[in-house]
């Protein structure tokens, strides 16, 4: 079968920098090429390339992308313009950055089309509709009139399909579509994407740093390391037998959803609740018809314990998370710490402190990690100037930075340092309890390997309660003594880790565990 799309010897320069050094693939229509490897390693770049999408100051230096023949690296832009998004198109990671909130579905599938040469307002209406249904958004004519925050983050990305669908593409690049979403809408949107492939003959070139997903959905599967391809093979040999260490580095890295609780190897913690949750209930939305996030939960965190949280999106994981720490008041019921009432006792409000899941959103890029370190001292009255300076410097050391670091701006982080400077920063009032919401989401499987192994480092050395929220029931099972598992805004099953995964006593639970990829899992398409 002839080669829809050719990549010979791409490079591709920032500043005189190179980030892609001499990748090359072919891929068939029809076919599925999964892209792996770490932050950094040059996927994105590789997947923005194809499409000439590069951003300020990156160019390709050397090598040909070739569509059907036609060299997209150094097509003339006008001619480009008429290739991209109609032959070759790509699904962004955050569908919430890449539509336009101001706009609706319709409008902004209406411009695609327009775009692509589409006629006639009423035809663009129809082919609107017809592309919402293909990719199983529900009623889909009135959903046209809908702006992009009042669909899910499983239906947005359905959007961005239905968007890269529009001018009918013989090529779809995907970087990273199903991240931050949890397994059975992950689910949902790799068999969409394969029946895609399959019905409509689209080759996929599917970039993601989750391995169980590449097995699931690829055929072939391309490893890369600082810019270079060093391992390239059919997805089963690659991921079972690794010719290249990096490759073999990778995949003891993933957390396996087989793998017995790391955290329940240790005895597991007992004594006196330290956090006890009793009929919290929470709402959100006008007062006429509010929306009910919570449902009467009831959680029990004892002191030294790791308490995983799994559940779908909108299940009221994050609402949870957000009412422990007084971000977002509950309804009804209460949160003790040790006894006392969080909505009376500021005291008690600092011993909870939260780690958020994107530190680059939740640190001020204005401020110095020092700067932003410092403020929760001063925010809690612990310290004058000449102490906070020393503990700025431990909270540092503790997360394995360098204390020197402390005058740089989150930029000049990578993202796996910005999430240690997240938890330095929510260590730096001494909490006991620590609430981590999706804190390994973003990151690949060897900076996550490390995120989970500083907090298992923290808890053993300071004593924290941890309530680990994740949509990776595997990353939950490694860590958690205990798991509770949310749906609709109630707790409908609680126990240790390694039960809930192997005997799972409630429905709900079985299908989350039943949609979590497998490495081997082998791809249908």
């Amino acid at each position: 079968m002839s080669a829809v799309l050719e990549v010979r010897d791409l490079h591709v320069e920032f500043a005189g920098a190179e980030a892609v050094a001499g990748v090359g693939f072919e891929l068939a229509a029809g076919e599925t090429l999964g892209i792996v490897g770490e932050s950094g390693s040059g996927k994105s770049t590789t997947a923005l390339a194809l499409l000439r999408m590069l951003p300020a100051g990156g160019r390709i230096s050397v090598g040909s992308v070739l569509l059907d023949g036609q060299d997209l690296a150094t097509l003339p832009e006008p001619a480009l313009r008429a290739v991209r998004g109609r032959r070759i198109a790509m699904i962004f990671q955050d569908p919430m950055s890449s539509l336009n909130p101001v706009l609706t579905v319709g409008r902004q599938l209406d411009e695609a089309l327009r775009a692509h040469g589409s006629d006639g307002r009423a035809k663009r209406a129809a082919r609107a509709v017809e592309l919402l249904d293909l990719v199983g958004i529900p009623d889909a004519a009135r959903r046209l009139r809908d702006h992009p925050h009042q669909f899910s983050g499983g239906q947005r990305q359905r959007v961005m399909i239905a968007l890269a669908l529009a001018g009918d593409p013989d090529v779809l690049v995907a970087d990273e579509p199903t991240t931050a979403l949890d397994p059975t809408v992950q689910q949902q949107i790799l068999r969409l994407l394969e029946r895609i492939n399959r019905e409509r003959g689209t080759a996929l070139v599917l970039i993601s740093h989750d391995l169980g997903v590449i097995a699931q959905t690829c055929r072939r599967v391309l490893v890369m390391h600082q810019g270079r391809v060093v391992e390239h093979g059919p997805t089963e040999e690659v991921l079972t037998r690794p010719r290249h260490t990096y490759t073999a580095r990778l995949l003891a890295a993933v957390p396996r959803l087989d793998e017995p609780s790391s955290a329940a190897a240790h005895a597991t913690p007992a004594g006196d609740p330290l956090l006890t949750v009793s009929g919290l209930r929470g709402t959100y939305g006008p007062r006429r018809r509010p929306v009910t996030a919570l449902d009467g939960v009831d959680l029990v965190l004892r002191p030294g314990e790791t308490l995983g949280l799994v559940g779908e999106s909108g299940s009221g994981k994050s609402t949870l998370a957000r009412a422990l720490v007084r971000a977002h008041p509950p309804t009804a019921g209460d949160i003790r710490y040790r006894g006392e009432d969080l909505a009376v006792s500021r005291a008690a409000r600092r011993e909870i402190q939260m780690v958020f899941q994107d530190p680059y959103s939740s640190l001020n890029p204005r401020m110095t990690v020092g700067q932003i370190l410092a403020e929760p001292l001063i925010a809690h009255g612990l310290g004058d100037r000449a102490e906070r300076s020393p503990r700025v410097a431990e909270l540092l050391r503790q997360v394995g930075l360098d204390p020197a670091s402390a005058d740089r701006h989150p930029r000049a982080f990578s993202g796996g340092q910005r999430q240690r400077i997240g938890i330095a920063r929510a260590l730096a009032p001494r909490p006991s309890v620590l609430i981590c919401d999706e804190p390994v989401s973003a990151l690949d499987v060897s900076v996550q390997a490390q995120m989970l192994d500083l907090l298992a480092g923290l808890q053993r050395d300071l004593g924290l309660a941890i309530l680990f929220i994740a949509h990776d029931l595997a990353v939950v099972r490694q860590v958690s003594h205990r798991i509770a598992v949310m749906h609709q805004g109630r707790i409908v099953e609680t126990g240790p880790a390694d039960q809930i995964v192997t005997d799972p006593g409630h429905p709900y639970t079985a299908a989350l565990l039943a949609a979590v990829p497998h490495l081997t899992t082998r791809s249908t398409v």
